[in-house]
């Protein structure tokens, strides 16, 4: 398969996915039967957007909802293309001696109104240079941690990982725990899962394969963990646990976050890249 077909293939995946989720979402919008199921079930807005502006750069779509059971979810895809600066070229494979790029993705990120159900974060991506490779993964933020979810959603991602090679998955869940850790706070940032980067095994059909299944999977698991909490109660004292975590949240995204760096330093859309931050959070 050409490089090219290889592009348009990933790009029309990660859109097929954004879809997918977006639906299931919908459908846990429309569900609701306890608290602010007086209120109106949310659903996406999509917002296009060009990488600098210009549409010969390649740009991206925002889906973000904010709904009754979604506080704030986004599901964003983009495939942008170009050079990298001189600076930044450094830090990518296969960038040091051409700049040129191309890089497509979703990224996705929920911030629930019930401190019960666990905030989540997904992406997996694809990026050419004179190399390729895939990266992704998806990882728990719970307020509350509940062991029941985390042990299931752990369970499908590990279950997700042997069907590919059976050393995945406890790579990937190391490289997540070590990757989403906080130094300043001394903590992880939330209950872990999985995390790859650079993933380029020598089977661009493999690879590609596993990614995909990566999606499929937490589309499996995710949206379960939400409908069994959904219609619970709450307290004050759990919101307010819930919005101090997301300070947390907030800290890792804006100061450690390699997604982050990435969409600033590439000419990507602001707004789009910092959908991951929560619409309320507290710090003492």
């Amino acid at each position: 398969m050409s490089i090219k077909n290889q592009k348009e293939k990933t790009k029309n995946w990660f859109e097929s996915l954004r879809d997918q989720i977006c639906v299931s979402f919908e459908g846990i919008e429309n569900d609701l039967t306890g608290v602010n199921s007086e209120l109106n079930p949310g659903s996406f807005k999509k917002t296009k957007w060009y990488r600098d502006d210009d549409p010969s750069k390649g740009g991206g779509t925002m889906a973000i909802m904010k709904g009754r059971v979604f506080e704030k979810v986004g599901v964003n895809i983009s495939t942008v293309y170009g050079e990298f600066s001189p600076e930044f070229a450094k830090q990518m494979p296969g960038a040091d001696k051409d700049p040129r790029f191309w890089a497509s993705g979703i990224s996705l990120v929920a911030h629930m109104h019930n401190p019960k159900i666990p905030a989540v974060h997904m992406n997996t991506r694809h990026i050419v240079t004179t190399k390729n490779w895939f990266g992704g993964g998806a990882d728990l933020n719970a307020a509350l941690p509940n062991d029941l979810d985390t042990k299931d959603f752990k369970t499908a991602l590990k279950n997700c990982c042997d069907r590919h090679n059976d050393s995945y998955y406890e790579r990937y869940k190391k490289w997540c725990d070590e990757y989403f850790y906080i130094p300043h706070r001394n903590c992880a940032r939330g209950e872990g899962g999985v995390f790859y980067d650079q993933l380029n095994s020598g089977s661009w059909d493999a690879d590609f394969s596993f990614t995909q299944d990566i999606g499929r999977s937490f589309n499996d698991i995710y949206p379960s963990l939400v409908r069994r909490h959904m219609n619970k109660k709450w307290t004050e004292e759990e919101r307010e646990k819930l919005l101090y975590y997301r300070g947390l949240y907030a800290e890792f995204n804006l100061v450690y976050d390699r997604g982050t760096a990435f969409g600033l330093k590439t000419g990507g859309n602001v707004d789009a890249i910092l959908m991951s931050l929560p619409p309320h959070a507290k710090w003492k």
